[in-house]
């Protein structure tokens, strides 16, 4: 059973895949396809419908506030276990 109602849940994961990332997000979603919210502090939290979450942290940002370790590594797990929602 679901304690967040199902449309919640598709308008969160919306926003995660359209500005979760700030201005990266469009490229995040096409390299990586997995709905994640950043963070200044260097986290960054992902969501793979259905299968799992991720939670990943690396201080050094790029130029755009994302952690740049936690983006190569999203995206080394999304190639590695075809995770993209897209």
């Amino acid at each position: 059973e679901s304690l967040i109602p199902p449309r919640n849940i598709r308008i969160v994961k919306t926003f995660m895949v359209t500005c979760g990332m700030y201005d990266g997000s469009g490229e995040f979603a096409i390299f990586v396809g997995i709905p994640a919210k950043s963070g200044v502090s260097g986290g960054i939290m992902a969501l793979v419908p259905n299968k799992m979450g991720i939670g990943v942290f690396g201080p050094a940002l790029d130029r755009k506030g994302n952690s740049i370790a936690g983006i190569h590594v999203l995206a080394d797990l999304s190639d590695a276990l075809q995770l993209s929602i897209f």
